[in-house]
């Protein structure tokens, strides 16, 4: 399990596949709950996360994928795309500057 601070993440990824928008629903609210604290929030397919991000988001279904395209990035795999508990812990370690297991 790795750890990071929501003091080190400087740019969330909502990482997708092409599908219906809901992940692009879940970057505005993101950006939306994290516009305060300087965190950029970028959504990408999940075949081009970014070698800049500090923390992956995406559906579980995807969490493999994006394991193996960003190995080294922590990836925090959700179930809902809105109130999903998992994206609740992200929002608050980085407001929070608590850390974040995953």
């Amino acid at each position: 399990m790795a750890t990071i601070n929501g003091r080190d993440i400087h740019k969330l990824v909502v990482a997708c596949d092409a599908g219906m928008g809901s992940s692009v629903m879940l970057a505005s609210t993101l950006r939306r709950q994290l516009g305060k604290t300087g965190v950029t929030v970028e959504h990408t397919p999940v075949n081009s996360i970014p070698a800049d991000a500090d923390v992956v988001v995406c559906h579980s279904g995807l969490a493999a994928r994006a394991r193996t395209v960003a190995p080294d990035k922590p990836i925090v795999p959700f179930q809902v795309f809105l109130g999903d508990p998992a994206v609740t812990r992200v929002v608050k370690a980085i407001q929070q500057g608590t850390d974040l297991h995953v």
